[in-house]
């Protein structure tokens, strides 16, 4: 791809997408956070922001869309 060549913008952020393949994996907060070395908020404020740009609600519907959207496998 050239330079000069639009490329959309990625929907999470690489930590956000960490933050779900986890969460996908059962894990906890706490477990997540302590996996990837930040605080629990932080690890809230992740998923918070997720289902903010996906318009959803809910853990379970992010995951579901992230699913349904190619981000995910479950």
């Amino acid at each position: 791809m050239k330079d000069h060549e639009f490329r959309p913008k990625p929907l999470l952020t690489k930590r956000e997408k960490e933050v779900f393949e986890l969460l996908v994996q059962d894990k906890t907060t706490k477990e997540i956070a302590q996996q990837l070395f930040i605080s629990e908020k932080t690890v809230r404020n992740h998923i918070s922001n997720t289902m903010q740009k996906l318009g959803v609600k809910g853990r379970s519907q992010a995951v579901i869309e992230l699913v349904r959207l190619g981000y995910l496998e479950i």
